[in-house]
């Protein structure tokens, strides 16, 4: 059997796609369709079914793909056995929103990379429905969330974290030191609050719209910096996760209002496929985040 018609059943089947395999693994349109059609005559079973442009994997089709999976790590494994090299290499696409993109880069990237020089790193932004689409046409090898806690049996969750989150305004304002506020008290204050409809927006809305209540900010943009930076200037209000705000709690800029009638469960996971396939610069990369990323919140 030929490791690269495996390889590229993989893509096939994670891209559900012969042309957008072919793109990723620079082959023609023919050679994927051939190497597909080789790979199922000599295991005597169709793989994928084949209606029309659209294709699906079959019973079979999906039980091979654990298998190829941990034929491909195998494979993976003993070539690193092979050689003496000590460094390790590789590419790793992370896909986290901005808040954490930022923190990562600002207190971890450099150490990182002093660490591991040969590993090169891709951010991307997106919300949770957009990360969780990429991993499942394997277009980020891991995603980080700040979301309700998410569980679903095709997902790997290496760590999560329960994030605190408060209300926050600048310490000029006027319910700054007040005890005991509700949500109610401040609904018509001027809010900035990240996107609509992303991450931990979505389930601030969705709580609010329990309590019959809605909030229009007054400004709405995803990087929590500038959110930040328009609180100390302005008599505003957000709700952010602590580790977005804690250096300006600190330096007693900002302060958290102690609003007692809202709480919301936020997670922070750090989520890969079952089926991804673990290079070894993966795993570093994972057990780097889980150490340093989620070791504070």
């Amino acid at each position: 059997m030929e490791l690269r018609n495996l390889i590229t059943f993989i893509h096939v089947a994670e891209l559900g796609s012969f042309t957008k395999a072919a793109e990723q693994l620079d082959y023609s349109q023919s050679t994927v369709s051939f190497q597909i059609k080789q790979l199922e005559e000599e295991l005597g079973c169709l793989l994928f079914e084949r209606v029309g442009h659209t294709i699906t994997l079959t019973e079979r089709g999906r039980e091979l793909v654990g298998y190829a999976h941990k034929i491909r790590a195998l494979t993976d494994d003993y070539r690193e056995s092979l050689t003496q090299e000590q460094a390790c290499t590789g590419q790793i696409h992370i896909v986290a929103p901005d808040s954490v993109c930022e923190e990562m880069i600002s207190h971890h990237y450099a150490q990182f990379h002093s660490q591991y020089p040969g590993i090169s790193v891709r951010f991307s932004t997106g919300d949770t429905s957009d990360m969780l689409n990429m991993i499942d046409h394997n277009e980020a090898d891991v995603i980080i969330t700040l979301d309700r806690r998410l569980y679903h049996k095709d997902y790997v969750i290496a760590c999560e974290q329960l994030l605190p989150m408060h209300f926050v305004a600048s310490v000029k304002s006027r319910f700054a030191g007040k005890k005991g506020l509700s949500i109610r008290d401040m609904i018509g204050e001027p809010f900035v609050l990240t996107e609509y409809g992303q991450g931990y927006r979505r389930v601030f809305d969705r709580e609010l719209a329990k309590k019959s209540l809605e909030i229009t900010p007054v400004l709405e943009i995803g990087r929590t910096d500038m959110i930040t930076k328009v609180l100390c200037e302005n008599d505003m209000i957000s709700y952010l996760p602590d580790f977005v705000t804690k250096e300006l709690i600190e330096s007693g800029e900002l302060c958290y209002l102690d609003v007692q009638d809202l709480s919301i469960d936020i997670w922070k996971q750090l989520i890969y496929h079952k089926n991804k396939w673990m290079s070894k610069s993966l795993k570093v990369f994972i057990d780097y985040v889980k150490q340093h990323e989620f070791s504070f919140g």
